[in-house]
């Protein structure tokens, strides 16, 4: 009997993972100190394109804080994990990316108490690619590429009960 090799084309990889934080003022200032913490990388901050004026937001005030890690992402991922205790819920996927929200950053595995920071919380995409995703992205010689490229929900729980033994309920 001969083996199949998998295709690597339908090979699933975690393409990036995004920690956001939304506010504005003195909340979004501790938001940057706190995802700066949490990642020890630069964060961004975005800007309002509308004006919502039942919450005080006008166009160019900054909302929210980003941070996008794209290397080392396993173990920066099962620390985020082990806060959630392991364990999501089906609806929080969907097609290509996964979500979750961390409610204090000390349930996070080496973090302490910052006093000035208080109890603050997070939110966590994690994203997913197959290989010939930036055939779509590219700016020169863009292409098409086929919805069978594009990975399901029950992908994603399966790939994570595998790589992460993360338990869904």
């Amino acid at each position: 009997m001969v083996e199949q090799k998998m295709n690597p084309m339908r090979e699933i990889k975690i393409e990036k993972i995004v920690f956001g934080i939304g506010g504005t003022g003195d909340y979004l200032a501790k938001g940057v100190i706190l995802l700066d913490m949490v990642t020890g990388k630069k964060v961004a901050k975005t800007k309002s394109n509308k004006r919502i004026p039942g919450f005080g937001v006008r166009p160019g005030l900054e909302v929210g804080a980003v941070v996008t890690i794209r290397k080392e992402i396993e173990p920066m991922l099962k620390k985020m994990l082990v806060a959630i205790d392991n364990v999501l819920r089906k609806k929080q996927m969907s097609e290509n990316n996964f979500s979750f929200g961390i409610k204090e950053y000390l349930e996070i595995p080496g973090m302490e108490y910052n006093r000035e920071l208080g109890m603050m919380g997070f939110d966590v995409t994690v994203v997913f690619k197959r290989t010939g995703r930036r055939v779509k992205l590219k700016k020169i010689k863009r292409g098409k590429i086929p919805s069978k490229q594009k990975i399901s929900r029950e992908e994603i729980i399966k790939f994570m009960e595998e790589n992460f033994q993360t338990k869904f309920i």
